[in-house]
């Protein structure tokens, strides 16, 4: 049996293949304006997985089959065109995906959205937001490598969105392919109740076809590139396998529906309609997960994945939806997933892009309608828009439609707004959908044009660049003068770096960022300071006498001034110009140029002179005492140490901690529980960088941390040295 696709049969001449895919958009056209199919005709998925498991060929194939592209091309492909879904010339530069791209396609009368996302771990806020609006997931995992560690932070961001899944082991004829070992690693380290639906037709080089399980078929791809697909009995050697894989499917889905568990308990069998029910009503409740098997690159087993999209995977009314009223003590409100426009439209802004026209925002509708020309609020800002245009999107090209309805995703253009905000229609009540998760930064660099005269693109670019990754930050460093960016990992940042040259043409100079070292007294010190100086005319005078005092540890990061004098010695209208110059001083230090903190002076008494004294001259003589004095009270530098949170799993608990050890790090304890365990330590913040890419490295990617400031601590007497050397050449050359 050959199979057949909703707009004609595939061919390989490519002269009809264009006129079918234009026949194809043609009638997308006509379907989105015209009628407003069933709900359950449609279906929202993102692709995640593992980087290199074979997300982006996937989406490849699922195109070509489908009709929506006339030709594949691989992502490192010889022709240099790379795939559909990777469109950024960096992408098809490195061969990776960076940011999330979304299309459309239809598969047996269903119409299909699909968000293709990013493996690797840095740019892991791609696949927090595409999964925060998507219905339901396809996890690839690789038939070699198995669970790895983006699997499981895949995994963990499909749990916190409750998204249903189905999973595709792709890579089947590559040299170790084991699709077993990979659905025990599922059940093992991912705790899904996972089942075969398929089983490969040999592995590896052998590797022809698929078995249906559940309809007892073998199917084998035929053609140049897959596109027939015959259907044929199972294989003779594989029968007995068969039989009992169903029988362990059987009970796997009977566990966990009441229906199936009741026929199985009567010991009657189920029908193959009654099975594939079972099924969907499991995945849909979170309780199963079918894996498919197969090889994307070599064109075979995506077709049935469609079908296993189409047959198992929900429709936007079969999953339930909230908005909170902010209106009503916030409370929660379930959205109407009916097409009809009979709602109120709500739609969440998840994910922004600067186009050829503007800022690209797309949108989820999670209810009502929207039609061009309509208008509607942000219910953040509280502002009114216009949406003047309406696109669909097809990676990066764009397909204008004249509505959107509950469950489609759409973009708009010229709307300025935030990723995760919310849009309502005018006039319909205050609400808000659940916010998108973005996790902290892990890594900083210091970043600056390489060219003063760039600075205006620069401003341009990292401004954009934030407005459209939340993970992306920037601040400045008003002590070192410094512009830091922050992120989610080294490869993270580099690639902005190299955006920024790119699309501004403003290469960047980037560099670790210097730290926030401290300069301490720990003995007090008596002063006495005059400071007198005669010009001709008024001079100045000005002489203060008290003590400087070293703080408490609680009290390390303070600067104190107190007033103890007594009488009129120092006019009081002075006071105020001595704690001046005292905060003055403190902010360079004397032996490594940073902030003095720890330090109280106490001003007991002094002289005044009657036409020489001013404000001026009291303030230079209070930083002329902190000049003089401080180094006889025996100052230390300070650095900051850092409250770090390790959480890897065991296995690598000794290389963490060693690797902790390695950098002065104070281990203050540590927990376990379901194969993780976590260990809490204080470690200094200079010995921190770089430390993100040594963790995953010596976890197999699979390790993450978090820190944030706990206290200032003095610094081994060799960094100080150090520092105080290179302050000192730094104060010669600027001389």
């Amino acid at each position: 049996m050959s199979w057949t696709f909703s707009y004609g049969v595939f061919c390989r001449s490519c002269a009809r293949r264009v006129l079918q895919v234009n026949l194809w958009r043609n009638q997308q056209q006509k379907w989105f304006s015209s009628e407003v199919p069933d709900v359950s005709k449609l279906r929202n998925i993102g692709i995640s997985a593992h980087i290199d498991s074979g997300k982006t060929t996937l989406t490849e194939r699922v195109l070509f089959y489908t009709g929506r592209i006339a030709s594949m091309h691989e992502v490192r492909g010889k022709d240099n065109v790379g795939a559909t879904m990777d469109f950024m010339e960096l992408e098809r530069q490195r061969g990776i995906t960076i940011q999330s791209a979304a299309t459309y396609t239809t598969w047996k009368d269903t119409v299909v959205n699909i968000i293709d996302t990013p493996g690797h771990v840095d740019f892991t806020i791609e696949v927090e937001r595409a999964l925060r609006v998507l219905d339901a997931a396809v996890l690839v995992l690789c038939a070699v490598g198995g669970v790895q560690s983006q699997t499981l932070t895949v995994n963990r961001q499909m749990a916190r969105y409750k998204v249903p899944c189905l999973a595709f082991v792709n890579k089947c004829d590559r040299m170790g392919a084991n699709p077993e070992r990979v659905i025990s690693q599922m059940r093992a380290k991912l705790r899904h109740n996972a089942g075969a639906v398929q089983l490969p037709i040999g592995l590896e080089a052998g590797h022809e076809g698929v078995v249906d399980i559940v309809r007892n078929k073998a199917y084998y791809f035929h053609g140049e590139f897959g596109t027939t697909v015959v259907e044929g009995k199972v294989p003779t050697h594989m029968q007995s396998q068969v039989d009992e894989k169903r029988r362990e499917l059987i009970e796997m889905v009977a566990n966990v529906d009441e229906t199936l568990g009741e026929q199985f308990l009567a010991d009657l069998q189920p029908s193959v309609d009654e099975l594939m029910a079972a099924i969907r009503r499991s995945v849909l409740k979170r309780a199963f997960t079918p894996v498919f098997v197969g090889s994307a690159l070599k064109n075979k087993g995506v077709q049935p994945l469609l079908d296993g999209v189409v047959d198992y995977l929900p429709n936007p009314a079969e999953v339930k939806n909230y908005a909170i009223d902010n209106d009503n003590d916030e409370q929660k409100v379930l959205m109407s997933p009916l097409r009809d426009g009979s709602q109120p439209f709500v739609g969440l802004a998840f994910k922004l892009e600067a186009g050829r026209f503007g800022q690209l925002t797309y949108v989820r509708v999670y209810q009502g309608s929207l039609k061009r020309g309509d208008s509607i609020v942000n219910t953040r800002t509280r502002k009114r828009v216009r949406v003047s245009r309406l696109v669909h999107m097809h990676s990066d090209e764009m397909e204008d439609i004249p509505n959107a309805y509950a469950g489609d995703i759409c973009a708009l253009f010229g709307i300025e707004c935030s990723s995760g905000d919310t849009f309502t229609s005018e006039g319909a009540a205050k609400f808000t959908m659940e916010s998108i998760h973005v996790p902290d930064p892990v890594i900083s660099l210091s970043i600056k044009p390489a060219k003063k005269d760039d600075q205006d693109a620069f401003s341009k670019g990292i401004n954009r660049f934030q407005r459209e990754d939340p993970t992306f930050r920037i601040h400045y460093e008003e002590e070192s003068r410094e512009i830091i960016m922050s992120g989610m990992g080294e490869l993270h940042l580099e690639i902005y770096a190299e955006r920024m040259k790119s699309e501004y043409n403003c290469p960047c100079i980037t560099g670790k960022p210097k730290v926030a070292f401290r300069e301490t007294i720990t003995q007090p010190c008596k002063f006495d300071y005059l400071h007198k100086k005669q010009s001709g005319g008024a001079g100045q005078f000005g002489r203060i006498i008290g003590e400087l005092q070293p703080l408490t540890n609680e009290d390390l990061t303070k600067q104190e001034f107190v007033d103890e004098t007594v009488g009129t010695n120092i006019p009081k209208n002075f006071i105020p110009a001595i704690e001046k110059g005292f905060l003055e001083a403190c902010d360079k230090g004397l032996l490594s140029g940073h902030k003095v903190v720890g330090v109280r002076m106490v001003l007991e008494d002094g002289v005044s002179h009657a036409v020489d004294s001013s404000e001026l001259a009291f303030r230079l003589a209070a930083i002329g005492a902190m000049r003089q004095f401080v180094p006889k009270a025996t100052p230390i530098i300070l650095e900051p140490i850092m409250s770090v949170e390790v959480v890897a799993p065991s296995e690598f608990q000794g290389v963490v901690m060693g690797g902790i050890n390695k950098r002065r790090g104070v281990i203050t304890g540590t927990d376990a529980a379901e194969g993780y365990f976590t260990l809490y330590c204080e470690v200094p913040l200079n010995d921190m960088f770089g430390y993100s890419t040594e963790l995953r490295s010596a976890t197999q990617g699979k390790g993450e941390f978090s820190m944030e400031y706990c206290r200032y601590h003095p610094v081994l007497p060799q960094l100080q040295q150090e520092l105080v050397a290179t302050h000192q050449r730094e104060m010669t050359a600027g001389r």
